[in-house]
């Protein structure tokens, strides 16, 4: 499922989308507007994080309203209804009690400079089913590459090697989220089953939905630079001879942008341990996946520092004896 061209560049002739303001291949700016802007610009009521900048659909019952990512106080704007629409909701798979389990499992992990209280002291706070946004795109590209390989090298250890190859990748994934950080995203987004999507949401009842900010077109360099992650990736498996190189570049061409737009499940949950808030995100589709913070014993830290500056005081005294 993609979406619908509805115009063409001027320049590059790449088939541009509802919402594409410029061309997402050569960047020009699209010269009949009306071509790619929705049939109808509803006003739409959001309410804005003052903190992250997430948006999230406004909801009439919620009163003084906080950010499910970072708690922060967010404040009700109306403005321009975002071009970027979610065209599949991906069903929530995991419960809130598995989502609530699942945190209970990662406070119980054994980490070294952990609390060991954490476990027992931690209060679940607040846990928010959310759908965060995301361009899952397929894009025709033309890579150039050049790289060091011990492909040819004779005497020296390495040789010099070039190459253009011609790729259609598929099904890369790129965040459209302000809430959630791009480390938190590039980990959330491999399990998703994407051929879940259904046209209308479909999780626990409370869910709410963040609104895509910036269009297709707006996130091109965004989108290039996760092609040239992937290109790379693909260059350096299947182009590259020999069987060790470093020194690889890639520089990306496209030729083709195909866009879905998704809405991917996950559970915000936030714990307090004497007195500070902390986050964990639990995958809405597998509950393996868990990110999140956890306190510091400072206590451990300081009995590590002072244990290793204690050992290096006996080195330094042990040498200066010998």
């Amino acid at each position: 499922m993609t979406s619908e061209a509805v115009a063409s560049c001027g320049r590059c002739g790449s088939e541009l989308e509802v919402g594409d303001l410029r061309c997402p291949i050569c960047g020009l700016a699209v010269e009949d507007v009306k071509a790619v802007l929705p049939p109808e610009r509803e006003k739409a009521r959001v309410v804005r994080c003052d903190n992250c900048g997430a948006s999230l659909e406004y909801s009439a019952e919620a009163r003084a309203p906080r950010c499910a990512y970072c708690a922060s106080v967010m404040h009700v704007e109306t403005a321009e209804d975002p071009v970027e629409q979610a065209e599949a909701f991906l069903p929530f798979t995991v419960s809130p009690e598995e989502a609530r389990g699942a945190l209970r499992r990662f406070l119980k992990e054994e980490h070294f400079f952990r609390p060991g209280s954490l476990a027992s002291e931690a209060v679940l706070h607040e846990a928010s089913p959310m759908w965060w946004p995301a361009w899952v795109f397929s894009a025709g590209a033309r890579v150039s590459w050049a790289a060091d390989s011990n492909a040819g090298s004779r005497r020296s250890a390495w040789a010099p090697h070039a190459g253009q190859v011609d790729l259609m990748l598929r099904e890369i994934r790129v965040s459209a989220s302000r809430g959630l950080t791009k480390g938190e995203c590039e980990r959330l987004a491999g399990p998703y089953r994407l051929e879940s999507g259904e046209e209308a949401p479909r999780g626990p009842e409370g869910a709410r939905v963040e609104r895509f900010d910036v269009t297709r077109s707006g996130a091109r360099r965004q989108i290039l630079e996760s092609v040239e992650v992937v290109a790379r990736r693909e260059v350096e498996r299947a182009c590259i001879p020999g069987t060790s190189h470093r020194n690889v570049h890639v520089a990306v061409a496209l030729s083709k942008l195909d866009t879905t737009r998704y809405a991917l499940p996950a559970y915000v949950l936030a714990y307090r341990y004497r007195d500070e808030l902390y986050r964990v995100v639990v995958h809405g589709q597998d509950a393996s996946v868990v990110l999140g913070k956890a306190p510091v014993s400072w206590a451990k830290v300081v009995l590590v520092a002072a244990g290793v500056l204690a050992l290096l005081l006996l080195l330094t005294l042990f040498l200066t004896r010998t």
